[in-house]
């Protein structure tokens, strides 16, 4: 199976891959064994909540969430916080917020936890939707309204959809690298930004311009960060010792640069935005 879409015409008139590889990979491995104990736990601690406060990568808002929280939203008050906005392009922050609604979603929240104003919405928004019920005393949040938090582990849903979601998953740091691979993740994040015509990459590792090929990029990448390593190569006088780049911290430098935020804001959901159908006014 490939992932599609339709060639862009980028920098200097390069036309990027038409598709990435998907298939020959195991989904169903990037879920930890952890997580199932952790998801048996929520499921457990649902009966002792009065409002659920579900956090979500605002990169992803429409990928990867836990149906455990969508088959309980007619049941307990529900806010949905998309976090780390500052990282995620939110140009159609207004068609996410349809798309949400349509999934029965009133109650959304973007966040940049680490220094935004929005936070502080939070409380009030809880308030206001548990109302007159009765409220069970935990883990003390504020005194102005008395409120208490039961926090859970953070888990996917057991079972993960497609391979590309799985994808995106990895790139917010959701499943662990090494289960889908740093050079195999360094490749959809090229492959992404490329098709999105961001181009932040080049400038930020002053690239001669952008490449559609990962092992090129890469290449470049371990040169200009000094990331070498000896290789031994059996010659016919002997083995020698050669320099090679080192592909594996490169590709994981380019993944921690992109989730710092230094490659620019990206929304890795905008394949399903565009697919969403726009809501009538």
């Amino acid at each position: 199976m490939r992932l599609a879409f339709r060639a862009l015409g980028g920098a200097a008139g390069v036309a990027w891959r038409e598709s990435f590889p998907l298939g020959g990979r195991d989904v169903a491995r990037w879920f930890p064994g952890h997580m199932a104990k952790g998801l048996k736990k929520m499921q457990s601690s649902l009966k002792l909540v009065d409002c659920i406060i579900e956090v979500h990568d605002a990169r992803i808002p429409l990928s990867g969430r836990n149906p455990l929280f969508q088959e309980t939203l007619g049941l307990k008050p529900h806010v949905l916080v998309l976090n780390k906005m500052d990282l995620a392009d939110l140009k159609e922050q207004q068609k996410i917020i349809q798309h949400l609604e349509g999934e029965g979603l009133k109650n959304v929240v973007f966040t940049n936890c680490l220094q935004d104003e929005n936070v502080k919405q939070i409380i009030p928004t809880v308030t206001g939707l548990v109302g007159s019920s009765c409220r069970y005393h935990r883990g003390e949040v504020c005194e102005r309204p008395l409120m208490f938090l039961l926090d859970t582990p953070g888990v996917l849903a057991p079972r993960i959809e497609s391979v590309e979601m799985g994808l995106k998953l990895a790139l917010c740091g959701t499943v662990l690298d090494h289960l889908v691979g740093e050079e195999t993740l360094a490749d959809y994040l090229l492959y992404t930004l490329n098709r999105h015509q961001l181009f932040g990459y080049v400038r930020h590792y002053g690239l001669g311009g952008a490449c559609d090929d990962i092992a090129s990029v890469l290449k470049q990448v371990a040169v200009r960060l000094g990331k070498t390593q000896k290789v031994k190569v059996l010659t016919g006088t002997g083995d020698v010792n050669v320099i090679q780049p080192n592909y594996p911290a490169a590709a994981r430098d380019f993944l921690q640069t992109f989730r710092r935020g230094l490659l620019g804001p990206v929304m890795l959901d905008r394949d399903v935005l565009q697919r969403s159908p726009v809501a009538e006014p």
